[in-house]
């Protein structure tokens, strides 16, 4: 098996499903930046780094399919939290039928 190859391909995978995941991962829900990188870890076991989260959020942000709101805490600095806005729901739907029209036809092909 060609590990670095393997690894490469997962990295690609991963940074192209990111935001798949986050909108979904919102989806219903409100979260801060590393309250949602704790949700991502715990239901998917991918690690992603805060460099790598907030970017994207402010890309998704640009699109307006995320908004956020700050939110002042009883103790420490406001919080940034994010949701997902109604074009964010719609775009989420398309992407979940590509994906799962995806999947069946990645299980067709693979013995």
């Amino acid at each position: 098996m060609n590990s670095e190859f393997v690894q490469k391909w997962k990295s690609q995978v991963k940074k192209g499903t990111l935001a798949y995941i986050v909108l979904n991962v919102l989806n219903g829900n409100e979260y801060y930046g590393y309250e949602l990188i704790e949700e991502i870890k715990k239901n998917t076991r991918i690690e992603i780094a805060e460099g790598t989260l907030y970017p994207l959020l402010n890309r998704l942000k640009k699109e307006f399919l995320v908004d956020s709101k700050w939110v002042e805490q009883e103790s420490g600095i406001p919080r940034k939290y994010y949701t997902l806005t109604k074009e964010g729901k719609s775009t989420l739907k398309g992407m979940q039928e590509y994906w799962q029209h995806l999947e069946k036809s990645i299980k067709r092909i693979s013995k």
